[in-house]
């Protein structure tokens, strides 16, 4: 069967992809058409747009960019309905993807969502969309498929992916990590400011602020895959850090602690058990728009490890929270109060009970395939 399939973001490349690993084992005639990555990529999607060409963070951000914008929806229109796919999957990045899903169906074809979007978090209005062009929706997180029913659309769920993405990290050999990067025998402290050029511009700064104060320790910073090594070098510059491309997963397998940057990247810390503060700063105007539109009444938290345990268990610095004085507080209590390090990883254990089994890959692709037929 032809399948299209719509990743906007670097997380969602990756679950795209092992989506697609499962529905080639499922299907030896799977054809794949995606905007998505290199992940993507590399399971024979013939890509027609990257997603670091997609990737705008904010109110502002999306605002001035506009136009591309139309001109991709419009583009995409026009490729599915060249493609012909049998079933169109679309990942997450809901602002596209919704668009995209009502004209699909308009031209009858049978759309999937894969990784629901926060509607739980704003947009409520959302969900009518939802129910009206979605033919079925696959949910990770353990509260969304409650959050659905509540408006009579019944979801799917099939765990967190990230629990089979993780599982197939085989890399104990931490000797052979640092020697491969260069690194010393001093415990690591990773370093995660994010995937998109904007955010990691906000972010990396900052964290590299407090590398002087923990002599002890070394830092290395986690390099997406779509941004190149100058780009990190130059805001790095002289500062005392590693940097590893592409080895986010091995990095955080052998590291102590770390700094993160709001997004999956804070559950992917999580369920290696390393201690975490989690960050982030963005434009003062989108970050005030969110404040006012996000349900706070439900929304307590911004990471999805404190949302998903419905209290904090990781410390988050926000906006002006965020900032050299408390990243150093708070990066000393997860590296030098034991206390403070075990009660996180005792949470992070129940977080993975709570995240299901495994396996949503594989039972995506068996859903897809059947609504399909």
């Amino acid at each position: 069967m032809k399948y299209y399939i719509i990743a906007g973001e670097a997380s969602g490349d990756l679950h795209a992809s092992n989506l697609m690993k499962e529905l080639s084992k499922q299907d030896n005639g799977a054809t794949f058409r995606c905007w998505g990555g290199d992940l993507m990529a590399r399971q024979g999607g013939q890509i027609v747009k990257h997603y670091r060409d997609l990737a705008f963070m904010g109110f502002i951000e999306v605002v001035a960019n506009l136009r591309t914008i139309m001109r991709n929806l419009s583009f995409c229109k026009q490729d599915i309905l060249q493609f012909q796919p049998d079933v169109i999957i679309l990942v997450d990045y809901p602002g596209f993807n919704l668009r995209i899903a009502e004209v699909a169906k308009k031209e009858g074809f049978k759309v999937v969502y894969y990784i629901s979007p926060q509607v739980w978090a704003w947009k409520k209005s959302r969900v009518l969309k939802i129910r009206k062009y979605v033919d079925k929706m696959f949910v990770i997180l353990p509260f969304e498929k409650d959050f659905y029913k509540t408006y009579d659309y019944d979801v799917e769920f099939v765990g967190h992916p990230l629990l089979d993405a993780i599982g197939s990290t085989t890399d104990p050999d931490a000797v052979d990590f640092r020697k491969h990067n260069n690194l010393n025998e001093k415990p690591i402290i990773a370093l995660l400011p994010g995937s998109r050029k904007q955010e990691i511009n906000k972010m990396l700064a900052v964290m590299l602020s407090v590398v002087k104060d923990f002599p002890a320790y070394q830092f290395v910073v986690a390099g997406a895959p779509s941004q190149e090594r100058g780009f990190y070098e130059s805001i790095i510059g002289s500062a005392e850090v590693h940097l590893v491309e592409g080895q986010t997963h091995r990095l955080l397998q052998n590291a102590y602690a770390a700094l993160v940057t709001s997004g999956t990247a804070t559950l992917e810390t999580a369920l290696f058990k390393v201690p975490e503060v989690v960050c982030y700063k963005g434009s003062n105007i989108s970050y005030q728009i969110a404040k006012r539109v996000i349900d706070q009444s439900i929304i307590k938290y911004i990471s999805l490890v404190n949302l998903i345990m419905d209290k904090e268990v990781v410390k988050e610095l926000i906006q002006k929270d965020f900032n050299p004085t408390n990243l150093k507080n708070e990066l000393h209590k997860i590296t030098e109060e034991e206390d403070h390090r075990q009660r996180i990883i005792s949470d992070y254990e129940q977080l993975a009970i709570k995240l299901g089994r495994g396996g949503a890959s594989r039972t995506t692709a068996s859903g897809i395939i059947n609504l399909a037929k």
